[in-house]
C-alpha cells in the first residue's frame, strides 16, 4: 500500500473534487464516519456544512484539509466492505479517528485506491498538527496495515511498477478542456508535492518528462504581467497542444505565488542530497570511458537519473538539468558546481574519449613517409611533462635538448664530485 497525504486550506475544493469524480463515474462514496447520516442520503452541502462548523471554531488555522489517498496493488482484489475497514484504521493510526471523514473508491486508474477527505480542527476548536506526518505518522500506520490486511507492501518492485507515473499521451486525450485538465492533474498531483524543485525551469525539467509543461506565456502577455501560470500537454516534439488550464483551476493550487513558496522551502531541502548526484555523475565517467553524450545520458537513466538539455533553434546545448528520482531532486548542472555544467560536461565527455596509440608499424610508415616528403608533412609528438621547478630543466623541454632517449631529468642527475688538486712538490 502506497498513502499519499495533501494538505490544503480548503475543504470544499477537496470534497468537490471527489464529488465530480462520482457524478463523473470515475467513483463511488463508500462511507461517511462520524457523520450524523450516512454518506448516501446526504447531498453536498450537508457534507460541507459538517465540515466548515468545525473549520469555523479555529479560523487562525488556514490549513485545515486532509485529503489522503490510499493506493494498492493491481493483483489485490479488495471488496468495499475491506477498503472501509482499511481506511478506518489508517484513521485512527494516524489520530483522526475521531474526526469526520469521506470515503471515496475511485476507479480513474489501472490500480485500486481510495480517497478520504477530513479536517484535523476538532470539535473542542483544538487542531491537529500535520506537520511530517506523511513521513512520520502515516508511515508508522501503513507498514502496520500492510501486515494487518496482508497487503502487498510499498517497498515492493511489483507496487513500485504498478504506480509508476507514465507521461502524458498527447494523442489519446480529447482536445477538450475536461480530458486535458485530468491528464495533466494526475502528473501535478504527484510531481508538484514530491520533488524537490527550485525554480519554475526545474519544476519543467520534471514535467517536461511526463509531457506537461508550466507556461507564463510571453512578458507581454496578460498571464504575465498578472503573474499568472498556465500548464499545457506536450506532443513527442515538445509542441504545446490542446487547452491551457489556468494554475488556479486545480486541487492543489500550484500558482506561481504558492509554487515561489516552496521554491525557497525546496533549496534548502535538496541541498543535503547533491552529493549523490555529484557521486553517480564522476562514478559513471570514471568506470566507462569512451562514452558519448547519449551513452552517459543512459547510464544515468540506469541510475535514476534523468538529464533534461536545454537547446537553442540550432541545437547548440546551452544548459543541463538533472532529476534524481531516487532522492526526488532537480539541479540545474551549474548549481551542483562548474564541472557539472553543460559547457564542461560536453568537454569532459570529449576528454574521457579513448586515445588509441599507433602501433610501431604506423610510426615506421609515418617515419619513412615524412623522409620522403617535400616537407609538408608534420610529426606531433607528445611533450615530455616533469613537475619540477628547476629553470634548467624547464628550459631543456622547451628547447627540445632534452628529448632523447637518454635524458635525465634535472632534479635525478647526480652532483659530480670535484676532484681534489694536489699540490705538487
Amino acid at each position: 500500500m502506497v498513502a499519499r497525504i495533501n494538505t490544503g486550506k480548503s475543504i470544499s475544493k477537496a470534497l468537490n473534487y471527489n464529488e465530480k469524480k462520482v457524478q463523473q463515474g470515475q467513483a463511488e462514496i463508500l462511507s461517511a464516519n462520524n457523520f450524523l447520516k450516512d454518506a448516501v442520503k446526504m447531498n453536498f452541502y450537508e457534507k460541507l456544512t459538517t465540515f466548515e462548523k468545525l473549520t469555523s471554531l479555529n479560523e487562525r488555522t488556514t490549513t485545515n484539509t486532509l485529503h489522503v489517498s490510499l493506493n494498492f496493488d493491481p493483483s489485490e482484489n479488495l471488496d468495499n466492505e475491506k477498503m472501509i475497514a482499511i481506511a478506518t484504521s489508517y484513521m485512527n493510526r494516524i489520530g483522526f479517528g475521531d474526526q469526520p471523514c469521506l470515503v471515496y473508491r475511485h476507479f480513474d486508474t489501472g490500480h485500486p485506491h481510495i480517497h478520504i477527505v477530513s479536517t484535523n480542527i476538532q470539535r473542542d476548536g483544538n487542531r491537529i498538527s500535520m506537520h511530517n506526518m506523511g513521513r512520520n505518522q502515516s508511515e508508522v500506520a501503513r507498514k502496520e496495515i500492510e501486515i494487518e490486511f496482508g497487503l502487498v507492501k510499498a517497498e515492493s518492485k511489483q507496487l513500485t511498477d504498478a504506480l509508476k507515473l507514465s507521461p502524458v499521451n498527447a494523442q489519446k486525450i480529447n482536445q477538450g478542456k475536461r480530458s486535458t485538465k485530468a491528464a495533466i492533474s494526475n502528473i501535478l498531483g504527484i510531481v508538484i508535492p514530491q520533488y524537490k524543485y527550485s525554480s519554475l525551469p526545474e519544476l519543467n525539467a520534471v514535467l517536461k518528462l511526463y509531457n506537461v509543461t508550466a507556461d507564463r506565456c510571453g512578458e507581454d502577455s496578460h498571464t504575465y504581467k498578472h503573474n499568472g501560470l498556465l500548464f499545457r500537454v506536450l506532443d513527442e516534439k515538445g509542441n504545446k497542444i490542446g487547452t491551457p488550464i489556468k494554475a488556479s483551476l486545480f486541487y492543489m493550487k500550484p500558482t506561481l505565488k504558492n509554487l515561489e513558496q516552496r521554491f525557497d522551502d525546496n533549496e534548502l531541502l535538496k541541498q543535503p542530497l547533491a552529493k549523490r548526484l555529484r557521486t553517480v555523475i564522476d562514478f559513471v565517467l570514471l568506470k566507462k570511458s569512451g562514452l558519448s553524450l547519449e551513452q552517459l545520458i543512459n547510464e544515468l537513466n540506469k541510475e535514476k537519473i534523468s538529464v533534461v538539455l536545454r537547446q537553442n533553434k540550432e541545437g547548440t546545448i546551452y544548459g543541463i538539468t538533472y532529476v534524481d528520482h531516487k532522492t526526488k531532486c532537480v539541479f540545474n548542472g551549474s548549481d551542483l558546481g562548474k564541472s557539472y555544467s553543460a559547457k564542461m560536461m560536453l568537454e569532459r565527455v570529449s576528454a574521457n574519449s579513448p586515445v588509441v596509440a599507433p602501433s610501431l608499424a604506423d610510426e615506421k610508415k609515418k617515419s619513412l613517409s615524412s623522409e620522403n616528403s617535400s616537407g609538408d608533412a608534420t610529426i606531433l609528438s607528445p611533450q615530455p611533462s616533469y613537475a619540477d621547478s628547476g629553470a634548467t630543466a624547464i628550459l631543456e623541454v622547451v628547447t627540445g635538448t632534452a628529448s632523447g632517449p637518454d635524458y635525465i631529468p634535472f632534479q635525478l642527475r647526480k652532483k659530480k664530485r670535484k676532484k681534489r688538486q694536489q699540490l705538487k712538490r
